[in-house]
């Protein structure tokens, strides 16, 4: 078991809500907390809600502009604004009451997570309704107002760290925190995402390696539509381990967007909660390989209310506890009652969907014609020489 997990939680979480037309359902995060009170996870020892404050200005200014934290204060007060030139009141970012407040209480929580960690007040935290990785220090992007990650990290930079790790496996690419450390050699930013060529944001290629200063540092793998739990863990263990090794973070800072999954309705990979959940078990072994065991864990995106986005942070969680869930377990009947009564739909009935994920390590050689090798060639090609690394591998 992990030596201490923070969860740092507040009912008003549930307050950065675009609204029921929107696909960013913050019941979602609720259905998740509620899944994992029952499945136990919140009441062991060595797990704590702590309570969260809203980021104030100086801490959101380490990201943003004050100019545009001035400009959602403007459309919080009144939803009916529209303000182009910082993307807000648009159908992605629909202006709603009191997104200020709403927007800064998530960077908070996230901010708390950082702190719980780089103290030691806990091994381990997860800011489940964090993970707003869109959002540009002048403007919101993606349904994220924001950017709590980005906040995070610069707080612990401000702090004394001298290397943060971040490894984004949301479908779409970091793009926000990824531009917010693009020429910061302190900060390796690690993006694993659906091509931009397919999908939002249509950034995040193989060929955007950082700026002058931090060559190498920001880490693109664009997979192709289509790629499932064998070919997704492949490039991540083709790529991720290594570069972590090599830079030795202090942190590591994760964002845990489910969307990679094959129900979700706005992406197009195919993976499955269990790939998801091996994912997370490989990032938790690799923060104690590679961080002193320091983990900032954040949720992210995640279309799918019921079936994905409760499961796949639940097994977070309780792998962040060091109390993983069994991938056989039932789903409690309590929560399925909720749901039921909540949304009318029949929810999921276990903890897994009966996948085995496996995969061939890279080891195994090169396939020129599988495009998620491609990906991953590319990949290494641009980035490994930066840190010494080298990415000839023998062909299959």
């Amino acid at each position: 078991m992990s030596r201490s997990l923070v969860l740092p939680w507040d009912d008003r979480l549930v307050g950065y809500d675009f609204g029921p037309s929107h696909p960013l359902n913050p019941v979602r995060v609720d259905l998740t907390m509620r899944l994992a009170r029952a499945l136990g996870l919140l009441s062991l020892p060595n797990v704590s809600l702590t309570s969260v404050e809203p980021a104030d200005d100086d801490l959101l200014q380490l990201v943003h502009e004050p100019d545009y934290i001035e400009a959602v204060r403007r459309v919080s007060a009144d939803p009916g604004t529209v303000d182009l030139s910082h993307g807000l009141g648009t159908s992605d970012n629909p202006a709603f009451a009191d997104m200020h407040e709403a927007s800064a209480l998530v960077a908070g929580a996230t901010a708390a997570a950082a702190r719980a960690v780089w103290t030691g007040e806990a091994e381990h935290a997860v800011s489940v309704a964090g993970g707003l990785h869109h959002a540009m220090p002048d403007a919101a992007s993606g349904f994220c107002i924001y950017n709590d990650p980005a906040i995070a990290i610069a707080w612990l930079l401000e702090q004394g760290a001298e290397r943060v790790a971040y490894v984004d496996v949301d479908v779409h690419h970091g793009d926000g925190v990824e531009r917010v450390f693009w020429d910061d050699p302190r900060v390796l930013t690690i993006s694993f995402h659906e091509s931009g060529r397919y999908l939002f944001p249509g950034t995040g290629f193989p060929t955007d390696t950082g700026g002058p200063a931090a060559e190498g540092f920001a880490v693109n793998v664009a997979l192709p539509p289509g790629t499932s739990d064998a070919g997704w863990l492949r490039a991540f263990h083709a790529v991720v381990p290594l570069l972590l090794e090599e830079f030795r973070p202090e942190v590591l800072v994760s964002q845990h967007g489910c969307d990679s999954h094959i129900l979700d309705p706005l992406a197009h990979l195919a993976l499955t909660v269990d790939g998801q959940r091996t994912s997370y078990e490989a990032l938790h072994r690799l923060a104690h390989e590679h961080a002193g065991g320091r983990w900032v864990a954040t949720g992210g995106g995640g279309y799918q209310l019921v079936e994905v986005v409760p499961r796949a942070w639940s097994h977070l969680i309780g792998i962040a506890a060091g109390a993983p869930v069994s991938p056989d377990t039932h789903v409690p009947a309590d929560w399925l009652a909720h749901v039921q009564q909540r949304l009318g739909v029949a929810g999921p009935q276990r903890m897994t969907d009966a996948a085995e994920p496996r995969w061939q390590d890279w080891s195994s050689g090169f396939d020129p014609a599988d495009p998620v090798d491609q990906a991953i060639r590319a990949t290494q090609r641009a980035v490994f020489p930066a840190h010494g690394l080298a990415f000839v591998v023998d062909l299959l």
